[in-house]
């Protein structure tokens, strides 16, 4: 700074260039932060986006699908119109969202014996994913043809689950499955594929 003729205060050329590039420094820091910004919302609407309709994101509250699926684990699903025995899903029930394991698809006729046995189509079901037998909560009449459209679901824990072999429950229609559950990603511990 320095005084003029009259005692006024001016700035210096240099110290104007200085305020100059400041002033532009600022700008150009405010103008990178609001593309940032939007950046981050684009891809995080993308995200949302991308996880409504193709891949939710599940938490697994409930203990019908021990020792495949424990409570609090989350779990991604993909939205597919395919499934096989075997395949865990996510369907609608009672404004709920609930997680089974498809047991037999439509014309395939379901049997239970006494002691917790499962067959499709006559066969007895290989499953390695339970603990133990049990016919549950089991209110229908075997054997039993699943419907068009429809799949058969059960927990893996078969006492405590509550699914296709109550008539409260019965078989999923096509139009209320969410998806395939394939993946945990929660706790890390468990981080991994779905068998």
């Amino acid at each position: 700074m320095m005084n003029d003729a009259s005692g006024v205060t001016r700035p210096t050329i240099e110290e104007i260039h200085q305020e100059i590039k400041r002033r532009k420094f600022q700008q150009q820091y405010r103008k990178t932060l609001r593309g940032i910004f939007y950046s981050l919302a684009v891809v995080s609407a993308v995200v949302v986006l991308i996880a409504t309709l193709w891949m939710p994101v599940l938490r697994i509250t409930g203990a019908s699908m021990k020792p495949t699926l424990n409570d609090g684990e989350v779990v991604i699903a993909v939205k597919t119109g395919r499934f096989k025995p075997g395949d865990v899903v996510a369907f609608y029930y009672n404004n709920k969202i609930l997680v089974k394991r498809v047991i037999a698809t439509a014309g395939q006729y379901v049997d239970m014996q006494d002691d917790g046995t499962v067959l499709v189509d006559g066969a007895a079901l290989e499953e390695p994913y339970i603990k133990e037998k049990s016919k549950g909560e089991c209110n229908l009449e075997f054997p039993y043809q699943v419907g068009d459209g429809r799949i058969f679901v059960m927990g893996d824990d078969r006492a405590v689950s509550i699914d296709s072999r109550s008539t409260s429950v019965g078989t999923i229609s096509d139009e209320k499955i969410l998806g395939r559950v394939l993946f945990k990603v929660w706790p890390l511990s468990s981080v991994g594929k779905i068998k």
